[in-house]
């Protein structure tokens, strides 16, 4: 399973859906990174060996220009949290090492 760094604004139901299915996700605020810039959240991921988990186009940016990195998981936000667990595990499943890799995960679009 993956090791994950939620970021200040995800989802705190998504992450306990995805603790749940047994990823180890911590938080930004777990980790005392509360309020510091997305580069810093990156850094400090990519030492703790943790891809972010996000809803921040930044990160689109910064997987091209602060590699290497521990990964980055962009996500379009859901308001139906357990499904989007779904769709990260589900995502995570098929990738491989998270090294340096930008996973989206995005909401369907439904009529």
């Amino acid at each position: 399973m993956a090791a994950l760094l939620a970021d200040e604004n995800y989802s705190l139901p998504v992450v306990e859906a995805l603790r749940a299915m047994g990823h180890d996700v911590h938080t930004v605020q777990d980790a005392g990174l509360g309020g510091r810039a997305d580069n810093d959240i990156l850094a400090a991921a990519t030492v703790a060996g943790r891809a972010v988990l996000t809803y921040d186009r930044d990160y689109l940016r910064l997987h091209r220009t602060s590699r290497p990195h521990a990964g980055i998981v962009f996500c379009t936000g859901d308001a139906d949290w357990a499904a989007l667990a779904v769709r990260v595990d589900r995502a995570l499943a098929v990738v491989g090492p998270l090294a340096d890799q930008l996973i989206r995960v995005y909401r369907p679009n439904i009529p």
